[in-house]
């Protein structure tokens, strides 16, 4: 287990419970609870069974969703949510993006040792 199999997890809890401290709207909490439970449970997901469900590439994609979220579900206006939301997305779509190309550089060392 490394850190970046850690980070989304931590990524995810944060914003599930994020409303709890954070100001927020309705629609910012609701989109951050799905968004924090699919990010968790992926997560999860990927530590317990890493070669049999690949995930990275939906990391990213959960990435791009927390980052659009404010704009899309329309809590800009909510700077505190749309922050947390703004910050939440990088981090889990650099983890996510990062995590896509360590997998394609395994593979492609697997090959070239194959041959």
């Amino acid at each position: 287990m490394q850190l970046q199999d850690l980070l989304p997890l931590i990524a995810g809890v944060y914003a599930f419970l994020s409303p709890i401290w954070t100001t927020t709207t309705d629609r910012a909490t609701m989109t951050m609870v799905a968004l924090g439970i699919i990010t968790a449970l992926a997560a999860i997901a990927e530590l317990v069974r890493p070669d049999v469900i690949p995930l990275e590439g939906l990391m990213a994609l959960l990435g791009v969703a927390f980052f659009v979220s404010p704009w899309v579900m329309g809590f800009t206006g909510t700077s505190p949510m749309a922050w947390t939301a703004w910050i939440i997305g990088a981090v889990t779509f650099i983890v996510g993006a990062a995590d896509i190309q360590l997998t394609r550089m395994h593979h492609r060392d697997t090959m070239a040792t194959s041959h």
